[in-house]
């Protein structure tokens, strides 16, 4: 959610050996990467070796860094990757700096198993969580006092997010670039990965199933496309029938079974990006905004904002929105 601002400048990945390069990529390949030529924020990045040594990979290969654990103390959101390393208790520093980072209002993000060295912790303790579906059984065993869900991408708590696997773990990263720079931000980088933005429509930690890809001619797809060019309007699920050439109630089968939620919850996702796009991107009045994203009226888009979002329409505009150019 918005409610809880989010900074993010300084990054820091713990790394021990038995640590998974997939994993260790994604969160490379999320805050590691110089894209200021395309105007995009930059990070101060590094590894922070565990045991203060080179460390061995899941693959063979040995990643050497200047860094050990103090290096997390200046970290603003800290990523806790997966591999074979999070099969045992967690070292007391690291331990250590997580509770102090989460006390500073550090945020930490965990990949896949990596949500395992937080529950270890106890820093997931009473609190909604995920991982990957091989391991759940595992987890809900080992952890009985974290409120597991296997069936979501990833959860965001606020000062704790986790996802449930590595392709999850892209989701989770994208979804904290929007709430610490906006949806255009996120949007560009997702482009840079060659992913989708988000896999639903909107709240990725609410998606069942990941989205279809849109490329194939399914009738999904179709009145998928169909209504992403039509937002403006008022569509009903007759209308997404007709799109996909099929009985209404054979549409919201579909929608169920393939992309893990209803028609209507997809098209609020529409929506809500929609208008997200538009408050950051134009000064137009937050009514058209709320016109154009087929909410109708003002007071509809500020309810689903809050009810999704955790903030107001003005709110969000304020954070993320276009300043107005000065006259010389």
């Amino acid at each position: 959610m918005l409610s809880t601002p989010l900074k993010i400048s300084n990054v820091a990945v713990p790394v021990a050996d038995g640590v998974a390069p997939f994993e260790l990529g994604v969160a490379c390949e999320l805050f590691g990467l110089d894209r200021s030529d395309q105007g995009l924020p930059g990070y101060e990045f590094d590894l922070a070796s565990v045991t203060g040594r080179s460390v061995r990979s899941t693959a063979g290969f040995t990643i050497s860094t200047a860094f050990g654990l103090d290096r997390l103390a200046e970290a603003d959101l800290i990523v806790l990757v997966a591999g074979s390393w999070v099969e045992t208790p967690p070292h007391p520093q690291l331990v250590q700096q997580l509770y102090a980072a989460r006390d500073r209002g550090a945020h930490i993000m965990a990949i896949c198993r990596g949500a395992f060295v937080l529950a270890a912790a106890g820093l997931l303790d009473g609190l909604p969580a995920t991982t990957h579906w091989r391991w759940t059984d595992e987890m809900a065993r080992r952890y009985p006092l974290v409120r597991l869900d296997p069936d979501v991408l990833y959860v965001d708590t606020g000062d704790v997010s986790t996802s449930a696997g590595t392709a999850a773990g892209i989701d989770l990263g994208l979804h904290l670039l929007r709430r610490a720079h906006g949806a255009t931000i996120a949007a560009e980088v997702a482009r840079r990965m060659v992913v989708p933005t988000h896999r639903d429509g909107g709240q990725a930690q609410y998606l069942r199933l990941p989205q279809p890809d849109l490329t194939t001619d399914d009738p999904v797809s179709r009145c998928m496309d169909w209504a992403v060019e039509h937002l403006d309007e008022a569509i009903t699920i007759n209308d997404l029938a007709r799109q996909a050439q099929v009985a209404p109630r054979t549409i919201a089968r579909m929608f169920h079974d393939i992309v893990g939620v209803t028609p209507y919850q997809w098209m609020i996702g529409q929506r809500l990006a929609l208008a997200q796009q538009l408050l950051e991107t134009s000064t137009i009045t937050i009514s058209t905004v709320a016109r154009r994203s087929g909410f109708g009226s003002a007071d509809t888009l500020r309810l689903h904002f809050t009810r999704h979002l955790g903030t107001t329409p003005a709110g969000y505009r304020q954070k993320f929105g276009v300043r107005p150019s000065r006259k010389p």
